[in-house]
């Protein structure tokens, strides 16, 4: 189980930042052109690894990989379209809101397993006094 101590969002807080970070480096790769722009780059993959890693301490790791990996990946998608020309074609856009629709179910799985487990532990604390 999990440690979470409180509420679990500074967890979440976690999650968006190692989502922020690894769009920054992302973003790294596509305009570095220099070879000190990689010392960036690497600093920046090292502190959203750093946030991941701080982000499963008090999240399941699955939804938080799901979080994480959605993220990026409509999130570098909207950098390709908007920054960098790519095409935006109706399938592309149907598999993001795919995407979408799965975080957010990973998300809405994770509540109830979470209030059916503090339910489970509230009734077999009051059974035991």
């Amino acid at each position: 189980m999990k440690k979470a101590e409180g509420s679990k969002g500074k967890y979440w807080i976690y999650v968006a930042l190692t989502s922020f970070f690894e769009l920054v480096w992302i973003f790294g790769f596509n305009t570095a052109s220099a070879w000190w722009h990689w010392i960036f780059i690497v600093s920046f993959i090292i502190l959203d690894l750093h946030f991941l890693a701080k982000a499963v301490e008090g999240l399941p790791g699955g939804t938080v990989y799901a979080v994480f990996a959605g993220v990026g990946t409509i999130g570098t998608f909207l950098m390709d379209v908007y920054l960098f020309g790519e095409h935006m074609s109706m399938a592309k856009i149907i598999c993001i809101f795919m995407i979408v629709v799965g975080v957010v179910g990973l998300k809405l799985a994770d509540d109830q397993a979470e209030k059916e487990e503090s339910h489970v532990h509230h009734v077999e604390g009051g059974a035991h006094q």
